[in-house]
């Protein structure tokens, strides 16, 4: 019985050997598709070729595609764990086809893969066609010997394929696998071909023809071929199994969490197992390929996969976190087919931990409303919508999980009403999925690629050139000249001027040409590799084809080369000093600083950023030369360089090695593939100084630092404070912070003594209150505005005054900077009578508040408004009177 692997491997190697290029998984965040959430066909890093947009580099090719269905109009997501073949993450294998070969080729392919080496019986297949392809019907007959009653002809979009309204189609053929009659179905076309017993395994896309407004216009002058498997669920046939929870590759995750959880997948437990195993692999490769748990867009859908495998974990009795201990078994059974998540496993390990201990702290409150909710539910009974949308908005339990809960014990959720309440929430937070935000006019730099080729960069050796003018666009459109004035978008065939891309800001510069003269405000990348300046004329006209003489603003790129090289030697020092765990999760390096972010459950401590930083600065002063590289992408990486997640690299890639190990001997200090700007030597950078570090996501944290001669003015700036103060103080530099901490202790004595002497006068009176407290329904009530009272000194004059009443209740407002602090306190032999949260909440309602909380016998609020105090203390009056 061949393993899923094998499998993959298989129908790779039997491609390759037919003339295929064998090409790796595209990232799963799409790279040329804004309008996509996940990449979720095989297709889809192959569209620009099929749409003619791109030019691609070779007639055929083959690959393994992650994909991945989670959100968005491609959503699996809430039959997981409970169908036989639903998954969020799942392969496609394909072997495409750009106008090299067409029907009949595939058709024989796929015949001799699936009955030759998958050795399946052609008594248990059958194949579709479109109703009206005559053609590949015939083909059919001929490569099978099948009778017509098994070539069925199906009508409709199922059987025909479609950009958009516009854009290529065309017909579709499918290879159908019978389970045998001990599964409910019928064959494909038939009143039953919904049931089970017949899965297809195959699809080919026949790209032949072209449509305008919905209407086949014309034959496409090079007919294609786009070819879609689902590796898992092939791997169910080839293995005779009904389920994809049943094959291999899930049988070994699922038992890692029985192992782990001490429950079998057996019963009511079984659709747990299976949905923490399917939402493993999605949240890993996710994270490999850089997607972080977030609130919006894709970190929200993996934030909810996450969690709904976490509360899953929670169902099966998991103590402790627990999904970040079967990533191992993931990686053993994934990672030789993808590299990239045995590369990222520590960080997809700290990740999934730090989520699920957040969700755990949630999730038991959550819950305990969920059951109030529902308590004397039956079976079929409906949860109301605000009660659900409380959950996802106060409780971070999002919609599914609810609706998840809910039919485990027989409820439904009212989904309308739900909406209603979540309002903008929902825009915000749902599937919603609004786009990368790529530039609108991405098909006119595509065009001009295919006509021009990639721009030539001589930056890494050079900050001048000359270049000739390719293309000229003014807001989106070709131009043929631009005015002095007129600020466009020009691209040249040679140019020194680097684009923005991995972090680091585009070059800026002059523009020079006979009679005219430009300023380069920005480069960007288009079309992948095309450099585009935008430009201002400010004497002159640009015309088409001119020559034209550019010039990098020397200093800028001087110090945005130090800035770039000294967050690469930062990168290191993070993960030198604070675990191998730490990844790049962006940069932003200019000319005036470098901005680092890098995932961390907890913020840097001083000693850290210490060491950090005293890293940095040692091998700077090694002021070794640094060294580039041009290396296949996987060599780079098998040598060590590090990869960016989610990153897509070209054939080849430059790989730069900065400054030489400090703690083994001939060992390079850093390696990353990069394909920025940086120093000739390490000594270049001159001085390296971290001048922030904040937090600026969960599990994300920022650092800002300078280099060079920003790095000396700060730290000048900073000794100009301290020998401000010497003079000041009238004493010697080396003094100061001894007696900056002797004044911060007197202060805090002082600020000790003037609580104490503002509780002593409170005590001792007050206005809206006479010293002796007064009665209301029997209660004795102590009753006061303090001014200049907070709510931290309330508390203690609470206390005191909660003695002398005895029995009774003290209500106390402090006034100060015009807001106002309530405390409420009640006498324990009064809290079956008196609550004093209700009371607080009475007060802080009066005077313009949300409200307070604290216990029956203890509660504090605040309000916006201290001039309504004598309002609220006769709320609590009010409230007293009963």
């Amino acid at each position: 019985m061949p393993s899923l692997n094998e499998i993959r491997a298989t129908y790779l190697n039997f491609f390759a050997a037919d003339g295929h290029e064998k090409v790796h998984s595209a990232p799963l965040v799409p790279q040329n598709d804004p309008s996509l959430l996940f990449v979720n066909a095989g297709m889809v890093p192959f569209k620009d070729y099929f749409t003619g947009a791109s030019k691609p580099p070779y007639p055929r090719a083959t690959s393994s595609q992650k994909c991945v269905r989670a959100g968005g109009k491609h959503n699996d997501l809430d039959n997981v764990g409970y169908t036989a073949r639903h998954l969020t993450f799942f392969e496609m294998l394909g072997n495409f086809s750009f106008g090299d070969y067409f029907k009949e080729h595939a058709i024989d392919r796929a015949w001799k893969l699936v009955t030759q080496d998958f050795d399946l019986d052609p008594k248990r297949l059958l194949v579709t066609v479109y109703i009206d392809d005559d053609e590949a019907a015939a083909i059919w007959k001929k490569v099978t010997g099948f009778s017509d009653d098994k070539i069925i002809r199906i009508a409709g979009s199922d059987n025909f394929w479609a950009m958009g309204d516009s854009g290529p189609c065309g017909p579709c053929t499918e290879i159908f696998w019978d389970h045998g009659d001990k599964i409910a179905g019928g064959p494909p076309g038939s009143p039953d071909e919904d049931g089970d017993r017949f899965v297809e395994i195959w699809n080919n896309v026949f790209m032949q023809f072209e449509k305008e407004n919905d209407q086949i216009v014309r034959n496409l002058p090079k007919p294609s071929v786009d070819t879609g498997m689902g590796l898992e669920r092939m791997t169910t046939v080839l293995q005779g199994v009904h389920s994809v929870f049943e094959t291999d590759l899930f049988k070994t995750l699922i038992a890692a969490s029985e192992e782990a959880t001490s429950t079998k997948a057996a019963g009511d437990q079984a659709a747990s197992h299976r949905v923490i195993a399917d939402h493993l692999r999605s949240s890993s490769f996710l994270i490999a390929d850089g997607v972080t748990p977030s609130n919006e867009g894709r970190g929200y859908v993996l934030r909810r996969i996450m969690r709904r495998a976490m509360r899953h974990a929670h169902l099966l009795g998991a103590a402790d976190p627990l999904m970040h201990r079967l990533v191992p078994t993931l990686v053993d059974q994934m990672g030789d087919a993808y590299p990239e998540l045995a590369r990222a496993q520590a960080f997809i390990e700290d990740t999934l931990k730090q989520e699920e201990v957040r969700f755990r702290t949630t999730l038991g409150r959550g819950m305990a409303l969920f059951d109030t909710a529902v308590q004397g539910f039956k079976p079929g009974d409906m949860l109301d919508g605000q009660t659900a949308f409380t959950l996802s908005d106060t409780y971070g339990f999002p919609l599914d999980l609810t609706q998840d809960e809910a039919r485990r014990r027989g409820f439904s959720v009212n989904v309308d009403g739900f909406e209603a309440a979540m309002a903008e929430q929902r825009q915000r937070s749902r599937e919603n999925w609004k786009g990368s935000g790529q530039s609108a006019n991405a098909g006119e730099w595509l065009a001009v690629r295919d006509r021009m080729g990639p721009t030539v960069f001589t930056g890494y050796d050079s900050i001048d050139g000359s270049g000739e003018v390719l293309a000229l666009m003014n807001g989106g459109a070709p131009v043929e000249a631009a005015e002095a004035g007129e600020i466009v978008e020009v691209l040249f065939d040679t140019t020194p001027f680097y684009a923005e891309s991995g972090g680091q800001t585009g070059d800026q510069g002059t523009l020079e040409w006979p009679g005219g003269e430009a300023e380069v405000l920005d480069v960007k990348k288009h079309a992948g590799d095309l450099h585009v300046l935008s430009v201002q004329i400010t004497a002159g006209r640009l015309e088409m084809g001119a020559r034209v003489a550019q010039q990098v603003d020397a200093d800028k790129r001087m110090t945005t080369r130090a800035n770039h090289s000294a967050a690469h030697l930062l990168h290191t020092a993070l993960k030198n000093v604070l675990g191998a765990a730490v990844a790049q999760k962006g940069q932003l390096v200019d000319s005036e600083r470098a901005r680092f972010d890098f995932s961390h459950g907890a913020p840097v401590t001083e000693d850290e950023l210490a060491a950090i930083e005293a890293e940095v600065n040692a091998v700077i002063r090694q002021n070794v030369p640094a060294e580039t590289k041009l290396m296949a992408p996987a060599d780079a990486i098998a040598a060590g360089a590090i990869a960016l997640f989610g990153e897509k690299y070209g054939d080849e890639v430059r790989v730069l090695t900065l400054g030489r190990s400090l703690t083994s001997d001939n060992a390079p200090y850093s390696v990353e593939l990069c394909g920025g700007t940086h120093v000739a030597r390490t000594g270049d950078i001159g001085l390296f100084k971290i001048v922030q570090e904040t937090g600026v996501a969960a599990g994300v944290r920022r650092i800002e630092a300078l280099t060079g001669e920003a790095a000396r003015l700060y730290l000048e700036a900073q000794a100009g404070v301290t020998r401000k103060l010497a003079r000041d103080f009238k004493i010697q530099t080396p003094d100061v912070l001894p007696r900056v901490e002797a004044l911060q202790g007197s202060v805090k004595a002082l600020e000790k003594q003037v609580a104490e002497l503002k509780k002593q006068l409170a005590l001792g009176g007050g206005s809206g209150a006479s010293s002796a407290p007064e009665e209301i329904g029997g209660i004795k009530l102590m009753a006061r505005v303090l001014d200049g009272v907070d709510g931290k000194g309330l508390r203690g004059v609470a206390e005191d005054f909660r003695k002398q009443v005895g029995t009774g209740v003290v209500a106390l407002i402090g006034v100060t900077e015009g807001k106002a602090a309530v405390t409420v306190a009640v006498t324990s032999d009064l809290t079956d009578r008196v609550n004093a949260a209700d009371l607080a909440r009475a007060a802080v309602i009066a005077m313009g508040g949300q409200g307070a909380g604290g216990k029956p016998d203890f509660a504090q609020g605040g309000a916006p408004d201290g001039s309504k105090a004598e309002e609220g203390l006769a709320a609590v009056r009010e409230a007293l009177k009963g």
